[in-house]
């Protein structure tokens, strides 16, 4: 049919491109080409239109060319057209929002592979501990955040998260009793930063029924002092004696929790979170969510398969949703490097008493995994050691075969022995690693593996040239969820001091592609996700992050300075940095 104006705006278009030619300027601006094959779509008007510098659309023919895309299109939720500036004109129309961006740069939007969105919502209204340079410190904060001991009412829970012993001069675990002297009404139960440890004073202790009796629980460990007393200190398993007592959160509480985190993950440019241990309470909220259309972050859950609350969900199988898919299971196979919970081959270089605690290992993590995946379910098991790495694979082993697409999940794939990382390749098992635990952890790492094992721990070089694919996310709230610092330290394995000089074993160092695409096109995929997200191009959901800055281009010492200037999840706007 005979359009008017659309016949007006090629004209315009033409002339532009040959004034442009004709007067020696840059490339001649070319009519809008659409991304993938599929046809230009001008019918009506797009909802939004986006021009910036850049938009890094992860297709490499198009990245790499002397002018990359700089402008994009959105309709109904869905990218219809991506291009050059000139060529956006063609889809604005009197209801088209327009974001002109000259100095931004579009990637896909980002996504955090490993995190804990509950936890993270929790951890911003409790007292923070990360960072607090003593035992003293740690005290002193919670009293600040929670008042006096007799504050509040008796019995009344306090709890928070973050401390780690290595950051304190002595570098051992704390004890109950400077805790219960604060507090010796209250019972008060402050998680380690990694989640592994749990520092509870007497109060706690007592309302849990946790004594000298009490036996530790299998992939548990209750530290005691030398006559036999608990401390204070449960490790992985054992934490549960004391985590049972605390009285449940009410769903309004949850779902509070669930929207601050969203928010805070919107602040920071995350388009979408696997949640990687979800609880039934923390399902329901998002499944809330979700049924009022007021869910903004694409979310893929794996259950918490040791939570009880979640037998219905784990005998139901998956669930997938536009928002919202329960597709995965988790499991724990060990503990934390930190707190010496990880499971090793060979015993500990600092402490050569312990290998570290096994959790769910054996026949008995085989079974599980068989169960799990008959029902349908991707399984992501936590192996932190080698030992616990090699478990896993040995139970996988079990049920897939070369050519499964199954895309299971080591989750960490901390130290992982050379042999393994050739096997997880052969099984086409994904790599979730977190680049901050890296720079986190150096410190102090090479003293707990020694300098052989060292060389195989948060090896991403590695296990990439293995032929494995690697995932990348944070671990919110062990380490913050910027998705800045993330690129940072796999491109630079740096603290953010620029420390040490040239990198912590830099050759495990990803190039900026690489970790860009492992922030986003590898979530997808883990997700079983990669038809519709991960990229930019023509028909994916219209996911975006805009960037300040280009991170392809900016020189590696300065990403963390990347500002956030949108973040866009299926065509819609959900957080503008403040101008």
């Amino acid at each position: 049919m005979f359009n008017p104006a659309r016949l007006a705006r090629a004209a315009c278009t033409l002339f532009l491109a040959l004034v442009t030619a004709a007067c020696g300027g840059p490339q001649a601006i070319l009519p809008p080409q659409p991304v993938g094959g599929a046809e230009m779509q001008t019918a009506a008007p797009a909802d939004l239109v986006v021009r910036a510098r850049r938009v890094v659309t992860l297709d490499e023919t198009l990245d790499r060319r002397a002018r990359p895309p700089e402008a994009l299109a959105v309709r109904s939720g869905r990218i219809v057209w991506v291009g050059e500036r000139v060529g956006a004109e063609a889809f604005i129309g009197p209801e088209t929002r327009t974001l002109d961006l000259p100095g931004s740069t579009v990637v896909p939007g980002l996504v955090d592979s490993h995190a804990h969105l509950l936890s993270l919502g929790r951890a911003l209204s409790e007292p923070d501990l990360a960072g607090a340079a003593s035992e003293a410190e740690a005290i002193a904060r919670v009293v600040a955040a929670a008042g006096s001991g007799t504050a509040g009412a008796a019995g009344a829970w306090i709890e928070g998260r973050g401390w780690d012993q290595n950051d304190w001069p002595a570098q051992v675990f704390p004890t109950h009793h400077a805790l219960s002297a604060a507090f010796p009404d209250r019972p008060v139960a402050l998680r380690r930063v990694d989640g592994h440890a749990l520092w509870a004073n007497a109060a706690a202790l007592s309302a849990a029924g946790v004594t000298a009796a009490t036996p530790a629980p299998p992939g548990g460990e209750i530290v005691r002092d030398a006559q036999g007393a608990p401390t204070g200190v449960l490790l992985d398993a054992a934490m549960g004696l004391v985590t049972r007592a605390i009285p449940p959160a009410p769903d309004a509480q949850v779902r509070a929790w669930v929207e601050a985190a969203i928010a805070a993950c919107h602040r920071v440019g995350l388009t979408g979170v696997h949640d990687a241990g979800a609880s039934d309470a923390s399902v329901r909220a998002f499944e809330a969510l979700a049924a009022e259309g007021a869910l903004t972050l694409r979310t893929y859950m794996l259950l918490d398969a040791d939570d009880p609350t979640n037998a219905r969900r784990l005998e139901a199988g998956p669930q997938r949703g536009d928002w919202l898919t329960v597709g995965g299971v988790k499991l724990f196979a060990d503990g934390a490097l930190g707190s010496r919970g990880a499971w090793l081959s060979a015993p500990y270089t600092d402490a050569p008493e312990t290998r570290g605690i096994p959790i769910v290992h054996g026949d008995d993590l085989a079974a599980r995994v068989r169960v799990y995946a008959a029902r349908g379910f991707q399984l992501g098991v936590h192996a932190i050691g080698d030992a616990a790495a090699t478990d896993v694979l040995n139970a996988y082993a079990q049920v897939l075969t070369p050519e499964n697409d199954r895309r299971f999940r080591l989750e960490h794939a901390q130290i992982v022995r050379p042999e393994d990382m050739r096997r997880m390749a052969t099984l086409r098992v994904l790599a979730l690693v977190q680049p901050t635990h890296a720079t986190s952890d150096m410190p102090w790492a090479e003293k707990r593996l020694g300098p052989d094992r060292i060389r195989w721990a948060y090896a991403w070089r590695s296990l990439k040239d293995a032929g494995v694919r690697l995932v990348l996310g944070s671990d919110f709230p062990v380490e913050k969820p910027d998705a800045m610092d993330g690129l940072y330290a796999a491109v630079t394995r740096q603290d953010a001091s620029g420390q040490p000089e040239g990198g912590w074993y830099a050759s495990e160092a990803l190039t900026a592609y690489e970790a860009l695409w492992g922030f986003t096109a590898e979530p997808a995929f883990a997700a079983f996700e990669e038809a519709r997200r991960g990229r930019i191009a023509v028909g994916m959901d219209a996911d975006l992050t805009v960037l300040g800055g280009d991170p392809l281009a900016t020189p590696k010492s300065a990403l963390r300075g990347l500002r956030v200037v949108h973040t866009i999840v299926g065509g819609r706007v959900v957080y503008s940095a403040p101008q």
